[in-house]
C-alpha cells in the first residue's frame, strides 16, 4: 500500500507543499502584547485554518497540471471562508473592545482582522509555489523555494511603525489652573483637585512631530491616535478606572503645526519604555494617507 502511495508522482510535492504551508502559518502566528489570539483555543482555530489553506494551495498544482480546472474552483470557496475569518475576528475584537479601559478603536480592529485574512493567503502562496517547484525541480528545489517563500512571508508580516513617520519627544505635563497641558499643547480641563494632584505626580507627556505632510495627515486620524493610547495602556498599564474622565489618557492635536500631544497615566512610569512603545505602534492601513503622492486636480467647467 505504501509503495503504491509513494509511486504517485505528486505525493512528495503535495507533502512538501503542505509542510511548508503549515510552517508558514505557525511562523506567522504568535501571541504578543495585544494578547490575541488567545492561547490555546484561538491558536487552534487559526492553525486549523492554516492547514486547510495549505492543503488548498498544494492541491491546486496537481489539479492544474492534470487539467482538472473544476478543482481549482475550491480556491474561490476558500477565499470566501477566509473573508468569514476576517468577519469573525472583527466581531470578536469589537465585543472585547467594549470592556477595555482604553479601547483599540474600530480602525485598529479592522487592521488586525485584515492581517488574519491576509496571512491565510500567504499560506496558500507558500504551499502553492513549494508544490510547483517540487514538481519542476525535485524535492531540493521545492525546499529552496519553500524557504524563500517563508522569507517573503516574514518581510510581509509587519508593516511600518510610527517611528518611520514621526519624532517622539518627551514633554512636560503641567496643570495651569484647571487646564492640563503637554508641552504647549492643551489637552483638557481638570476640575477635581485630587485628579490634578495625581496628574502632577504620575502623568507623563510626549509630543509627536510629523516628518512630512503625509505623516501630518495620517496621525491626525482619531483611529491612529486611539491605537497609540491602547498600545501604551496594554504594555505599561493605565492608572484609571471606569467613570474617571479626568484620569483618561488623551491625544490632542496642535491645529497649527499638526503635532500631537500625548498625555499618559501609566502604572509603570518609564519615559524610555513609553517612548519605545509609541515608536513601535503600527501605522494603521485604513488611516494612512499620502496627499503628497496625489496628482493635482485640474479645475474644469
Amino acid at each position: 500500500m505504501f509503495r503504491e502511495l509513494f509511486a504517485n508522482e505528486y505525493v512528495i510535492p503535495l507533502a512538501l507543499g503542505l509542510g511548508f504551508g503549515i510552517l508558514c502559518r505557525l511562523y506567522l502566528l504568535r501571541t504578543d502584547y495585544r494578547q490575541y489570539p488567545t492561547f490555546p483555543h484561538g491558536k487552534i482555530i487559526h492553525i486549523s485554518l492554516g492547514v486547510i489553506a495549505s492543503a488548498l494551495g498544494s492541491l491546486a498544482v496537481p489539479s492544474l497540471l492534470k487539467q482538472d480546472y473544476t478543482a481549482v474552483t475550491f480556491l474561490t470557496v476558500a477565499a470566501q471562508q477566509f473573508r468569514d475569518v476576517r468577519n469573525m475576528e472583527r466581531t470578536t475584537l469589537t465585543e472585547i473592545d467594549k470592556r477595555e479601559l482604553v479601547p483599540r478603536g474600530g480602525p485598529y480592529i479592522e487592521g488586525i482582522a485584515m492581517v488574519f485574512e491576509g496571512r491565510n493567503y500567504l499560506v496558500i502562496f507558500t504551499s502553492l509555489v513549494t508544490t510547483f517547484a517540487t514538481v519542476l525541480f525535485n524535492w531540493w528545489g521545492g525546499c529552496l523555494v519553500g524557504i524563500a517563500a517563508l522569507v517573503i512571508s516574514r518581510l510581509l508580516k509587519s508593516g511600518q511603525t510610527l517611528a518611520s513617520i514621526v519624532e517622539v519627544q518627551p514633554a512636560e505635563v503641567r496643570v495651569e489652573g484647571k487646564d492640563l497641558y503637554v508641552g504647549d499643547i492643551y489637552i483638557m480641563n481638570v476640575g477635581l483637585t485630587n485628579a490634578q494632584e495625581l496628574i502632577q505626580k504620575r502623568g507623563m507627556g510626549f509630543i509627536l512631530v510629523p516628518k512630512d505632510d503625509n505623516a501630518t495627515v495620517s496621525i491626525a486620524h482619531p483611529g491612529q491616535r486611539q491605537a497609540i493610547l491602547h498600545d501604551v495602556a496594554t504594555q505599561m498599564g493605565v492608572f484609571t478606572d471606569e467613570g474617571e474622565p479626568s484620569l483618561t489618557p488623551l491625544v490632542k492635536r496642535d491645529l497649527e503645526t499638526g503635532r500631537l500631544g500625548v498625555f499618559l497615566l501609566p502604572q509603570v512610569r518609564s519615559h524610555e519604555r513609553a517612548k519605545a512603545v509609541i515608536e513601535a505602534v503600527p501605522i494603521l492601513e485604513s488611516v494612512y494617507r499620502m496627499p503628497k503622492e496625489a496628482p493635482p486636480v485640474e479645475q474644469g467647467g
